[in-house]
């Protein structure tokens, strides 16, 4: 437990890293729901073997990372409802917004971005209801 601090620091550092070395080089702000978004609906097609890299470092990278430690601890659940439901969510969510939280709450907010700032505090606290709401009323997750 006392390294968690530790390692949530040195993944927000990478993210940030990450998301900065994205912006100069490429111009764009990194945010993985328009990266996704520009593969799905086609609009990407002219950088699409740069959108399919970032996409599969974010699916290889943290395998790489928790096989490098050990393994990790995950507390999600085993409710494939749940799991299906909250992918959904989110998906619709992001599109409400014109973004998700790494291009609102990292890039946005580094920036100072207003739009961005709203968004992530509407993001955090619609993720707070949801615990309250699904876990401590409900007791579905």
């Amino acid at each position: 437990m006392p390294m968690d601090w530790i390692l949530g620091l040195v993944g927000g550092v990478i993210i940030g890293t990450a998301a900065a070395i994205y912006l100069l080089v490429n111009g764009r702000i990194m945010g993985a729901s328009g990266i996704i978004g520009g593969l799905v609906d086609g609009s990407g097609r002219s950088d699409w073997a740069e959108r399919a890299a970032f996409l599969l470092g974010l699916l290889v990278v943290p395998g790489v990372a928790a096989f490098a430690v050990g393994g990790s601890e995950t507390h999600l659940t085993g409710n494939w409802a749940v799991i299906i439901a909250a992918g959904l969510l989110v998906g619709v969510g992001t599109r409400l917004a014109n973004g998700c939280t790494s291009g609102h709450g990292v890039c946005g907010i580094s920036r100072l971005s207003l739009r961005g700032i709203v968004s992530t505090a509407f993001y955090i606290g619609a993720g707070g209801l949801t615990v309250v709401l699904f876990k401590h009323l409900l007791g579905v997750i």
